[in-house]
Formats: C-alpha cells, sequence, structure tokens
C-alpha cells in the first residue's frame, strides 16, 4: 500500500508502527480451521473496523482509538487512500497485555465440550443441568494465552495471575465483564446475543485500556435472538457459511485450502454487514 514503515501482519490486520503510535489495517483476509483462506471477503475489513469504531466510541471506556479518518492520519509515502478507506484504524501505541481476555454468556464451543466431561469451563464449576448453548447464570471470565498461530490455549484464572500478576488479573477480569454486559445489553435490543467475545488490553502511561478489535463477528459469536434455542449451537453472523462449505468439500484441512465458491463469499459478505447494521443501527456505507 506504500507505507514505509515495519510490518507485523496478522491473519486479518497489517499493523504499522508510526512511532507513538500505530496504524491497523484490516484486511479482507478470513480464516478458518487454523489455515488463512485464498478467497477474500470483499469489505469484512471494513465492517470490522466500522464496528469496532462503533463499540470504541459508545461504550466510554478508555481505549486506543485515535481516528478512523483516513484524510485525519497524515501519512506518509505513496499511499492510496482508497483503499485504506474504511478499514484502517490510527491507535495510541501500548505495551500488550499477553492474555486473550474471553467472556462467556453462553454454553457453547469448547466450553460446552469442557463442561459436558467435568461440569466445569475453563475450572469454573457450573451448575448441572446445563444444556448446548444455555444462558449461564452470570457471564464467566475464562482467559487465553495469545497464539500468533493455530488456536489460543484456554487456562485457568490462576494461571493467568501468574503470567500478569494477581493485580492486573483481577482488573481485566472486571473490565471484560463490564464491557461484555454493556455490549451484550445493547445487542439485545437490536435482536443479536453475543454468546461470547474476546478482548484485549494494553497499558499505556500506567493506564489500562482497551485495544485491538471490540465485539466483532471475528471476535465474538453473535447469535440473532429470534433463532435462538437451547440444545443446539444456533446459526451465528460470522463464518459460518465458510466452515459449513469446507467441511462438505472434501477438503482435508492439512493441505493447502481450496477457493471459495461465489455464492460462499458473498452470503459471507452479506451477514457481516446485517451483523454491522443491526447493531449500530447504521448503514454499511462502502
Amino acid at each position: 500500500m506504500g507505507l514505509n514503515y515495519p510490518l507485523r501482519q496478522g491473519k486479518v490486520r497489517d499493523v504499522y508502527d508510526l512511532g507513538n503510535q500505530v496504524l491497523l489495517v484490516a484486511s479482507d483476509r478470513i480464516s478458518a480451521f487454523d489455515y488463512i483462506l485464498p478467497s477474500l471477503i470483499p469489505d469484512k475489513g471494513r465492517v470490522l473496523t466500522q464496528m469496532s469504531r462503533f463499540w470504541f466510541e459508545s461504550l466510554g471506556i478508555p481505549n486506543h482509538l485515535v481516528s478512523t479518518d483516513v484524510n485525519q492520519m497524515n501519512l506518509e509515502g505513496d499511499v492510496d487512500l482508497a483503499e485504506l478507506d474504511g478499514r484502517s484504524t490510527l491507535a495510541r501505541k501500548t505495551e500488550v497485555v499477553p492474555i486473550e481476555c474471553v467472556v462467556r454468556g453462553y454454553l457453547v464451543g469448547s466450553g460446552w465440550k469442557e463442561y459436558q466431561k467435568t461440569q466445569t469451563v475453563c475450572g469454573i464449576q457450573l451448575p448441572a443441568g446445563l444444556n448446548q448453548a444455555s444462558k449461564l447464570p452470570e457471564p464467566i471470565f475464562t482467559p487465553a494465552t495469545k497464539a500468533e498461530s493455530g488456536h489460543d490455549e484456554n487456562i485457568s484464572f490462576e494461571q493467568m495471575s501468574a503470567i500478569v500478576g494477581a493485580d492486573m488479573a483481577n482488573l481485566l477480569r472486571e473490565k471484560s465483564l463490564a464491557v461484555y454486559n454493556a455490549g451484550a445489553e445493547r445487542a439485545i435490543e437490536q435482536g443479536i446475543i453475543i454468546a461470547d467475545t474476546k478482548f484485549e488490553w494494553g497499558v499505556v502511561d500506567g493506564e489500562v485500556i482497551l485495544i485491538d478489535e471490540v465485539m466483532t463477528p471475528d471476535s465474538s459469536r453473535f447469535w440473532p435472538q429470534d433463532e435462538y434455542a437451547e440444545g443446539i449451537s444456533p446459526p451465528s453472523f460470522d463464518k459460518q457459511f465458510v466452515r459449513d462449505w469446507l467441511e462438505q468439500s472434501g477438503w482435508d484441512k492439512n493441505s493447502e485450502p481450496p477457493m471459495l465458491p461465489e455464492e460462499i463469499v458473498t452470503k459471507t459478505r452479506a451477514k457481516y454487514i446485517e451483523a454491522y447494521e443491526r447493531i449500530t443501527q447504521q448503514k454499511f456505507a462502502w
């Protein structure tokens, strides 16, 4: 894109170092089963960026956002602003806390698998008699280690405390639960359940602030309230079409993944945009 800065590339985001700030550019890449797929989902990066911007601006909690307006970023070099428009976040640089702060409001995914064996999730004892997709008596905080590639690994709160210190662990648990509760309350008003989500936090000038992305279809499990039922894994506003097609494609999950059919790309793009428009009550403008 013509940006002459050191770059770190994640599965979805490209991170440019601008001194005391960073530029986060959300691509249209999509990953599944630990692989970055060869197909792009048009505007996916813009949905992630704009939904995170919505949450950063509406939650009222200290965060890293400086601007998402490329015309205010004073970017140097031969930069294609049209390509960066809508998918770029200028942010404060922080010391990233090396923990994925996961909050679960419903019993699903790896939590449901563990519960069936031990009646716990990440070591947290839960009541008997819960079903797949049951709403938990109250949201639980289940940290994980951050992985550059592959799956993050669930850890206990005690393990987290050993990594970051007891005071930081308690603070991040408190903050993560508060942000989840605020977001879940807002989303349910628009007919969307946030079943679980993960947050990242950073420290700058001694202050702990919310960073990265916030309650997007990539970092969260969104369910339509009108299709929710216990005992099943409800349909979600994310990579459902992609995962389902890959499962049925004959791909062995150990080799380079295949290109996605245009229909799957189109449906996935539409689902991401629907999630954005329903939660924010704003029209997706790109």
